[in-house]
């Protein structure tokens, strides 16, 4: 985490999203503001050089990210359609969410690190995009403060129902403090239903090495990956905490759904998708 800005990630992730509006067809997820919050051009994001530098011209990767984005806000509509009230977006980093949002009685909270969301705003306001009224800005240093004060003290109500979107964080946590966070969000008093993407063990010595190279990689960015988790360790937890809905599907399974099926990648699931795995729980 730099405490000058965003994460290495964060920024990735907010390009590659960017980057999906116009290198690909047809459209995973629709994001116009994602390039405006960067604060570059379609014109710059095509430049040689500066697609290949942030990563995103690895296709694979950058369709995931346009489909857990996908996946997190239809979840988010679905809630909405039964009377959802409350999103909370743990680890926001650049989404847009908020600045997309039509919907005028639907809070959204965004918590994040302070140097984060200090360079986000400068961002908005240079970018022209207006804070609407149901957005509020949590921010937490996980050093010092806790989930619980800092975003109920933000007006968040625990006896309402919510829905929290955590995307692009698990893996970076302890399975100790990933834990902690999935507790908090079972504490909700009424229906609550969590989004979350994560890292699945390698099971063959090939991608045990590609994880390695990559963890590797994260790490000397500053950002090493601490939790790999199982679909069966997770739902083990998940129904000890009290939740008892689940859909669990594997990043090359999530980009499929949403394009040509199996025929999406034209063979084996990329290597660069094998590990990633997104879930929506309930309860």
């Amino acid at each position: 985490m730099d405490d000058n800005g965003p994460s290495r990630t964060a920024l990735l992730t907010a390009y590659a999203r960017a980057y999906h509006q116009i290198a690909d067809r047809p459209l995973i997820f629709t994001d116009p503001l994602a390039a405006r919050l960067l604060g570059v051009t379609a014109e710059e994001l095509t430049e040689p050089g500066t697609a290949d530098s942030l990563a995103v011209a690895d296709r694979s990767r950058r369709l995931f990210f346009a489909a857990r984005a996908r996946f997190a806000e239809d979840a988010v509509a679905a809630a909405v359609a039964t009377g959802v009230r409350q999103v909370v977006i743990l680890g926001a980093g650049l989404d847009t969410f908020a600045y997309r949002n039509t919907l005028p009685d639907l809070r959204v909270f965004e918590v994040d690190h302070p140097a984060t969301q200090a360079w986000k705003r400068e961002r908005l306001t240079a970018a022209g995009i207006d804070r609407p009224e149901t957005l509020t800005f949590v921010s937490v240093d996980f050093e010092t403060q806790t989930l619980a004060t800092r975003l109920e003290s933000s007006g968040f109500e625990r006896t309402d129902p919510a829905v929290f979107v955590w995307l692009g964080v698990v893996f970076y946590l302890t399975p100790t403090a990933a834990h902690a966070t999935l507790e908090y969000i079972a504490g909700q008093a009424r229906r609550v239903e969590v989004i979350f993407d994560y890292l699945e063990p390698a099971v063959s010595d090939e991608d045990r090495a590609y994880q390695q190279i990559r963890a590797d990689r994260l790490a000397a960015a500053g950002e090493p990956v601490f939790s790999y988790f199982t679909p069966d360790d997770l739902a083990a937890q998940l129904r000890a905490l009290g939740f008892t809905d689940f859909d669990d599907r594997s990043g090359p399974d999530l980009v499929a759904g949403y394009l040509d099926g199996p025929a999406t990648f034209g063979g084996e699931p990329p290597q660069a998708l094998r590990a990633n795995r997104i879930l929506r729980a309930s309860r």
